[in-house]
């Protein structure tokens, strides 16, 4: 609703020129009880004592009116100043010309060039009515524009930024996921999948176990009838459904709307996985952990992994929020390829991760005497294994730990400064490495001899890593098929009776 100025101001556009949008409503109405009065500009000018130039831009929403004027044109025009002021348009068409203005004021339109269409009481329905599909339609595509692999780097390397310089660490999403664990009845140890379906409870959902989720989707809420569909358990007691379920209520617990780009999606992403690392491992409990173990001088990542109940990775990831923030150290975390491309990464200690000139981490190729990529060389892969090694910034100790999935093996690594590896269990490792990258002379460049030998009698081919070319599908929810997941939906919703 608009708010009238003051009587000493008339006019509340913006330094741009642009009206409020609540302004175009007002003008909407003033110019509907006009014309339905069978009124001018000329005449209701004459009835108020103002010009008629005025009115046409208080009806075009380009000039708030005066309180005292206000009150003058609900009297002429026989309403009150209430009718005037609500945000509700007049009428169908008032509504469309208000979109129509609100288009064209827009950056979208402002892009295309185009001349202005004046949405006046001369411009046919049916061509206002077009207009303003056309425009919806544009925001529509654009909203869902294709995001390419430039913008998604760009967008994850200023995720990642952000979360180094704040150490990882977001103490409004930890009070969070520490009260609704607790008031669940969590105490300590692993949380089980009990608490996590009292957390859905809270929020008035139930989970549903299902062998035909929609096959571009992790997980489907169906808001309407307070739902959580899931897939079936393929290992029972493991974590991963735990995770899904809590990442499924991050969506409500922190108030997302449906993302309006790439990098809105990725960092809700990024906040619902934060969540449900803060629920599976709450923040009270884990310190305490770690703070006994830093006394002992024993940290492990495999012990805070298997005090909690969940993976490697989750455990090494989660290390990273609380390590600096309640422990003072700082440290990096890597999952690299067993083609030694680096994965995700983070580092607030310093530990210069190879990076392109956007400054991207993702696909770019890991030293080759790093602990993480020295781990697939180690013929007892079942434990983490340790190392030191000397770079260019300095020395770090780190603790790594391999793994195979369907697209091949990886490796884990949390390492940290060589000050802090007396907190560590393995910091007596006698492994130590020497690395000069980013100097290709360490590892990316062949030796004289062998170039000599191979270079000119030598033709590989490359595997290509398809994601580095392919655009980013479409949509609100990237990659997600809209069309399954409504029918599914509309296969599991309760008939009738249930409802």
């Amino acid at each position: 609703m608009p708010r009238p100025t003051d009587p000493a101001h008339g006019d509340s556009s913006s330094s741009t020129g642009e009206p409020h949008a609540d302004l175009i409503t007002l003008g909407r109405r003033v110019r509907h009880f006009r014309t339905a009065r069978g009124l001018t500009l000329d005449a209701l000018g004459d009835a108020v004592g103002t010009a008629p130039s005025l009115l046409s831009m208080i009806e075009n929403g380009r000039r708030e009116p005066r309180l005292s004027l206000l009150q003058q044109l609900a009297q002429v025009l026989d309403v009150s100043v209430a009718d005037l002021l609500t945000d509700e348009p007049p009428s169908r068409r008032a509504a469309l010309e208000i979109e129509l203005d609100r288009a064209q004021r827009g950056p979208l339109f402002a892009a295309l060039g185009l001349p202005s269409v004046k949405a006046s009481q001369k411009l046919p329905l049916p061509v206002l009515e077009n207009l303003v599909g056309l425009h919806a339609e544009l925001q529509r595509r654009a909203t869902e524009a294709i995001a390419t692999p430039e913008e998604a780097r760009r967008a994850n390397t200023e995720l990642r930024l952000e979360r180094q310089a704040r150490n990882n660490y977001y103490p409004e999403i930890e009070e969070l996921a520490e009260d609704m664990t607790r008031r669940a009845g969590y105490t300590v140890g692993a949380l089980t999948h009990r608490t996590v379906a009292r957390m859905a409870e809270q929020l008035g959902f139930t989970i549903w176990h299902v062998d035909d989720l929609p096959h571009s989707t992790r997980t489907v809420t169906d808001l309407r009838h307070g739902r959580i569909y899931l897939p079936p358990a393929s290992i029972p007691g493991g974590h991963g459904l735990r995770s899904l379920a809590l990442q499924a209520l991050a969506h409500r617990v922190l108030g997302h709307e449906r993302p309006r780009s790439y990098a809105e999606f990725l960092r809700q992403r990024v906040e619902i996985t934060y969540f449900a690392a803060c629920c599976l491992i709450p923040q009270s409990a884990a310190v305490d952990f770690l703070e006994r173990r830093k006394r002992e001088k024993d940290l492990a990542v495999e012990d805070f992994r298997d005090a909690f109940g969940v993976t490697h990775e989750a455990a090494a990831q989660r290390f990273t929020n609380l390590a600096t923030e309640h422990l003072g150290i700082p440290l990096h975390f890597l999952r690299v390829g067993d083609d030694g491309a680096l994965f995700r990464g983070y580092a607030n200690d310093g530990l210069p991760l190879p990076a392109d000139v956007t400054g991207a981490i993702e696909g770019q190729m890991v030293c080759r005497r790093w602990a993480v990529r020295e781990a697939f060389t180690r013929r007892d892969r079942a434990q983490e294994s340790y190392q030191y090694t000397d770079t260019p910034a300095g020395t770090f100790w780190c603790s790594t730990q391999t793994g195979t999935t369907t697209n091949g093996q990886f490796a884990l690594a949390v390492g940290v400064p060589f000050a802090s590896a007396k907190w560590f269990r393995g910091r007596d490792t006698t492994v130590r490495r020497q690395s000069g990258c980013p100097d290709e002379s360490c590892c990316r460049r062949p030796a004289a001899a062998a170039a000599a030998q191979w270079q000119d009698v030598s033709w590989p081919s490359a595997r290509m890593h398809q994601h580095v070319l392919s655009a980013l599908p479409t949509g609100a929810f990237p990659g997600v098929d809209a069309t399954e997941v409504y029918a599914f939906l509309d296969k599991h919703a309760p008939g009738p009776s249930t409802r």
